[in-house]
């Protein structure tokens, strides 16, 4: 880790943090609230034409609800099935406060360096130029897979409604467009009722389906506490409970975008208890109901009419994550509104990289527009390319998943806590003195280690069964 602490002082042209590869932060210690404006991501907006720092904490807890929840919740009955109830349940309790754990060291670590607006600028902090462009470029590539597994999931509730009635390339491209569309927007601010929308539409999704199993139960159903298991198969399963808090990656681009970022962990309570809950009410029903048989997307096991039913408005919240993946991108390089986020997200991560603090970020140019649309596109291109184009495509994302969420959710928090607690509170001393924060943020590293190691294996052992099962039936 690199001997640097709060605060911002570029040394590039201009000033200006991410318009070349040579950028250096010079931090000084100091407490959040005695930061200036200059030190912000953003700045002073008073005279800006495009203002983003407009986000409450309570559309924050919304958006954060629409990009982890969507995504978790219809793969945690199938993870039960496969180790059991009770197993699956003390897993996503555990990693729910986990969870919250870690977003705590990620929102403190965003409050002592304003001036970071994604994981790549927190990277630069940690590791330098190396660590930047790891995380920047894990950013992308997972927001970009992020996408594509969103596209698939809108093509298969579209393909649902339509009782097959058009080509699968057909509902991807129909999907991919309506992505692209609604991932436009430059702040955040401007998609706060897509966000809320989704929050909405996620949870109603879910409590129809619980109605649906409950009213449809499967008669010879079988339901167990625990199911003996290997070490690969439960792990397999429980990548599902595992990733279904993945979204942290996300945390710095919102926080960036909040009118009170001191207010984060107010968003961060109401995402770990919401979607804590809601995923054991959520799993525990449905695995009650239709038992071991459960399939992956839960709403596939429902009767056809169910079935239906929660697709359509569960598209879109899909739509809404590939859009908070954009946003990532752009900023830090998100089925209809999830998609959505994802693909504003990692758009904004290389539209940051290249003009920050230039005029093309706060004001109406030709140029940060025609930029900003090309990156919107060239990333749900990228996306519906790889998802149409390549037939392993979500082994892929499965292997993707393992290698950048465990450090985005899980790992990279204890890596800003021990920075910090060095660089800002006293060196070895300090980490000794607060041995028992030192001692967690020391076990989350090797917790995302471990997951990112055990996750990577059981994804490639998976793609390399299928490849040699799908070689034995060709030749």
């Amino acid at each position: 880790m690199s001997p640097i602490t709060t605060g911002a002082n570029t040394s590039v042209p201009g000033g200006q943090l991410g318009t070349t590869m040579d950028v250096d932060f010079e931090l000084k210690p100091s407490s959040a609230t005695e930061k200036n404006a200059a030190d912000d991501v953003f700045g002073d907006e008073a005279d800006h034409d495009i203002q983003y720092k407009t986000l409450s904490w309570q559309f924050v807890a919304a958006f954060m609800i629409a990009e982890i929840v969507s995504n978790g919740m219809l793969t945690l009955p199938n993870a039960m099935a496969v180790v059991g109830i009770v197993p699956s349940l003390v897993l996503t309790v555990f990693l729910g406060v986990f969870a919250l754990y870690t977003a705590k060291l990620l929102i403190d670590f965003k409050l002592n360096h304003p001036e970071v607006h994604n994981m790549g600028d927190a990277g630069y902090i940690i590791f330098g130029p190396i660590g930047r462009e790891v995380l920047s470029g894990g950013t992308i590539i997972f927001a970009i897979f992020a996408i594509g597994s969103e596209i698939l999931s809108g093509q298969l509730a579209l393909s649902v409604l339509s009782n097959n009635g058009l080509c699968a390339t057909a509902l991807l491209a129909i999907f991919a467009v309506a992505t692209f569309l609604l991932s436009l927007p430059r702040t955040l601010g401007g998609l706060n009722w897509l966000g809320l929308l989704s929050a909405v539409f996620i949870t109603i999704c879910g409590i129809l389906a619980m109605i649906g199993a409950g009213a449809n139960p499967v008669s010879d159903r079988v339901v167990v506490a625990a199911v003996p298991t290997t070490f690969y198969e439960a792990f397999l399963a429980i990548t599902g409970p595992v990733f279904s808090y993945a979204g942290h990656f996300m945390f710095f681009i919102l926080i960036s975008e909040m009118k009170k970022p001191e207010d984060a962990m107010k968003a961060a309570w109401v995402l770990q208890g919401f979607s804590t809950v809601f995923y054991v009410v959520f799993s525990v029903v449905i695995y009650v109901y239709i038992g071991s048989t459960v399939a992956s997307p839960a709403l596939l096991s429902l009767p056809p009419v169910w079935s239906k039913i929660t697709f359509a408005i569960g598209m879109i919240n899909f739509l809404m994550q590939v859009l908070n993946l954009k946003l990532g991108v752009l900023s830090e390089l998100t089925l209809y509104s999830s998609g959505a986020l994802y693909g504003h997200a990692a758009a904004k991560l290389v539209f940051f990289r290249f003009f920050r603090h230039s005029r093309h970020v706060h004001s109406h140019t030709p140029l940060g527009w025609v930029v900003w649309i090309t990156l919107c596109f060239a990333s749900t291109a990228a996306a519906f390319i790889l998802a149409t184009g390549v037939p392993i495509f979500s082994y892929l994302t499965g292997i993707t998943a393992s290698l950048f969420a465990s450090w985005y959710t899980y790992g990279i928090a204890g890596f800003f806590w021990l920075h910090d607690t060095f660089y800002l509170k006293g060196g070895l001393h300090a980490l000794r003195r607060k041995w028992v924060g030192t001692t967690l943020a020391s076990s989350t590293v090797l917790a995302g280690a471990f997951i990112c190691v055990a996750g990577t294996y059981v994804s490639i052992k998976v793609l390399c069964y299928i490849i040699v099962s799908t070689l034995r039936i060709v030749l």
